[in-house]
Order: structure tokens, then sequence, then C-alpha cells
């Protein structure tokens, strides 16, 4: 894909350096050679609940992205479907492109309220008697997760047909640093290939780039 002449502005995008799902869209936008500016914010200290904020994302989330045409766009799989539109990114084969969003509602119902929350309250937020008590069933949820990931990966290298995609890069955003939540990924082969095949992409950032 070669973007439109005025893709090449920056655009403007809410971010957190240790959010994945953040992390998702800078992904996928280094790999298409657009350009960012990146505006830092906590996801812890509030200030995405402020009015300003609220008025670019009522959700109060990042991440969220600043349009060309001034509007704003926020949930990080619908920022990836938009930028992902007509490149290779996104099947061009209605049953993949149906499965690319089949793994991308997983990612977002199955995967990321268990491996992302534990790895937030275990490397970043800390323990805390409120959270403690929940990780046991959070853990256990997120192996499962995982391990339906590798039944795939067992059979196919990508999720969503022969080559890569954004429901690859939905899955690895917050995959890939399962280990800081303690998540055990050896016992995964599927997994561990299919994160270097990823890593092994044209434009690949790291989450700490």
């Amino acid at each position: 894909m070669t973007l439109p002449a005025a893709a090449a502005k920056p655009l403007t995008l809410y971010d957190s350096a240790i959010s994945g799902n953040a992390y998702k869209v800078r992904l996928l936008l280094a790999q298409l050679g657009q350009p960012i500016r990146r505006v830092e914010f906590s996801v812890d200290d509030g200030s995405t609940r402020t009015a300003e904020f609220l008025a670019r994302n009522p959700n109060g989330k990042v991440p969220c992205i600043q349009l060309a045409d001034g509007s704003h766009l926020w949930e990080s799989d619908a920022i990836l479907y938009y930028f992902a539109e007509g490149t290779k990114f996104w099947p061009a084969d209605k049953r993949l492109r149906a499965q690319a969003l089949q793994w991308m509602f997983f990612e977002q119902y199955s995967h990321e309220p268990y491996i992302a929350v534990v790895r937030h309250w275990v490397a970043h937020l800390g323990k805390t008697p409120q959270n403690e008590p929940q990780l046991p069933a959070k853990i256990a949820r997120g192996y499962q997760a995982l391990d339906v990931m590798e039944r795939h990966l067992q059979r196919h290298n990508f999720f969503a047909g022969p080559t890569y995609s954004i429901a690859d890069i939905a899955l690895y955003a917050y995959t890939h640093v399962a280990p800081e939540g303690g998540f055990d990924l050896a016992r995964y082969p599927g997994i561990s290939a299919w994160l270097a095949r990823v890593a092994a992409q044209p434009g690949h950032i790291r989450i700490t780039d």
C-alpha cells in the first residue's frame, strides 16, 4: 500500500508506553510508514478522565488517535481496522476478514481481560488486597486463552489465513509481554514460533520503542 500524500503528515496518538492496546496502533502505523506524534498518558492517574480528554474519547481511555480531519477515533481494534482496510494487513477474502474479526473479538473478550489485567496488576500496579484474591482465577482464564491460541498455531502460521494481518497484531500486543504477568510461554511451542514470526515482520517495532 502507498499512503496518500496527506497521510505523510504526523497524526497525534494519545498513548501510554505500557499499554498493549496503544502498542497495537503504534505497531501497525510503523509498518504502514505513517508517522505519529505521541502524547503520553498514564492509565492509572485519572488524566484520561479530564473534561479535555473526554472531549476526544468519551470512554476515557488510550489509545485515541486524531485523524487528519481533526476528528478522533478510539478503541484499538477499530483504529487497526481503519488504517488496515485496503492494505495487505486486512484480508481481501470475505471468509478471512470474518476470521480476523473472530480472533480480534476473542482477544478483547477472552484474552485481554485476563492476560493484560494480570500483567498490569503484577508488573505495574502491584498486588493489592483488592486484586490479589482475584489473581488465581484470572491467571487460569489467561492460560485458557493461550491454550486456544496454541491449538490454532499448531496448524497455522497466522490467525487469519496464511499471511500476517491485524488479527496477529491484536493478539501479539499482550501475548508477547504475558511473561511480565507470570505466564509461562515456554509450554507453548506454537505461540513461541508465532511470536518470532511476528517480530520478524518488516517494520516491526518493540513495545518499548
